[in-house]
């Protein structure tokens, strides 16, 4: 059976439920200690570029044509998707993101974009 992708914020707290906790900015998050976030991996290859997430700026206006963009410059990079669907499929995993916006940030654009390619 195909786990659900989670996605929560990296500073919230981590919990047993999350699985593998996969930290997907390319920059380490503001503030946030490193032994408190207890990852399992870092994938900074799999963020968007930093041209999209500058444009972007959490606009919720440019969500659509960004989630376009970030989908294009994901089916570009096959590499870091193969081996970002290896860690996902070995059980429970949570993609871990910085944004203060919970209804416009890529990790909703990844889990969904992983969603579709498993």
């Amino acid at each position: 059976m195909v786990q659900p992708i989670r996605i929560k914020r990296a500073y919230d707290p981590p919990v047993k439920q999350d699985g593998n906790r996969i930290l997907v900015d390319r920059l380490w998050p503001r503030g946030l200690r490193r032994d408190a976030a207890v990852l399992t991996s870092w994938f900074k290859n799999i963020a968007p570029s930093t041209e999209l997430r500058k444009w972007f700026g959490h606009d919720p206006e440019l969500w659509a044509d960004f989630n376009r963009r970030y989908r294009e410059e994901l089916d570009a990079n096959p590499v870091a998707v193969a081996e970002l669907a290896k860690l996902l499929s070995s059980g429970p995993s949570t993609l871990l993101y910085a944004a203060r916006d919970e209804q416009h940030n890529h990790a909703i654009v990844l889990a969904n974009y992983m969603a579709e390619h498993r």
